[in-house]
């Protein structure tokens, strides 16, 4: 099994102090969303073109690899074709000096609940596009189960009308269940072809919606996931993602991350 933890849910750290927890609670992987001020990877100090060869050569010592960038380009806006373009030509760049295998991209409103719609025409047309970029510098792009993509079985259709070997599924646990009521086995079911990369939080139902809850002290079905993707035989990265970035209230990070990596190696 092998675990990353997103760096959005440790937004006050350094690369430095970022890396040396991993190391040091025997994570394998990092997954990039900014880093301090930085919320766009590619404007991170620590990966400018002078900087790179130091971040490589300190990941490779440490045996860590960063298994995805996680950009917030939103692919299903029109408007903003243009600067989409640049921003994921830049991630996938990016990516391609790195040696990570994938870019998250968004192709809904930018949050976890189903609401608004999007013209699947377009973001199908937007995805075959983006993904032949992808493919000329060895990369593959990930559309997150989010928004309306929470529902795997829609994602699953769009998937399978893009048709490309460069255009996946970042499976994040948590909004299909708590969205769509939607057990494991079906989410998995729907994208086995396409999932390469996963997503690993909880919640606790609350008055007015939810609320993030340490991994195993919510109602999300995350041992259920975990089983039912080893099962496919899935080789990818389970990845927490703790929101810490945008809710300050939550636990501190050098909590959660030793936490989950002690509770995903009892699974």
């Amino acid at each position: 099994m092998k675990l990353s933890f997103s760096t959005l849910g440790c937004p006050r750290w350094t690369l430095r102090e970022i890396m040396a927890t991993a190391v040091d609670l025997g994570y394998q992987g990092i997954e990039v969303r900014g880093v301090g001020k930085d919320i766009s990877v590619p404007s991170i100090p620590d990966f400018a073109p002078e900087n790179q060869p130091a971040t490589l050569a300190s990941l490779a010592r440490m045996n860590l690899t960063i298994p995805c960038l996680d950009s917030d380009c939103c692919i299903h806006l029109r408007e903003n074709e243009p600067a989409v373009t640049a921003e994921l030509t830049a991630y996938i760049k990016l990516a391609q000096q790195l040696g990570t295998p994938y870019v998250r991209i968004m192709a809904t409103a930018p949050v976890p609940q189903p609401v608004g719609t999007v013209d699947d025409g377009y973001v199908r047309e937007r995805a075959v596009v983006l993904g032949e970029l992808a493919k000329a510098h060895g990369v593959k792009l990930l559309i997150e189960t989010h928004g309306i993509w929470s529902d795997s079985e829609k994602l699953a259709r769009l998937l399978s009308l893009i048709g490309s070997p460069n255009v996946g599924a970042l499976w994040d646990v948590h909004h299909p269940y708590r969205f769509m009521g939607e057990n494991p086995a079906a989410t998995v079911d729907h994208l086995k072809p396409w999932l390469w990369h996963t997503h690993m939080k909880d919640s606790q139902k609350t008055g007015d919606g939810y609320r993030y809850v340490l991994p195993g002290f919510g109602d999300v079905p995350m041992a259920d996931s975990v089983k039912t993707l080893l099962a496919q035989g899935y080789d990818g990265y389970f990845s927490l993602e703790w929101v810490k970035r945008w809710d300050t209230t939550l636990e501190e990070p050098g909590i959660v991350i030793a936490h989950f990596a002690n509770l995903m190696r009892t699974l």
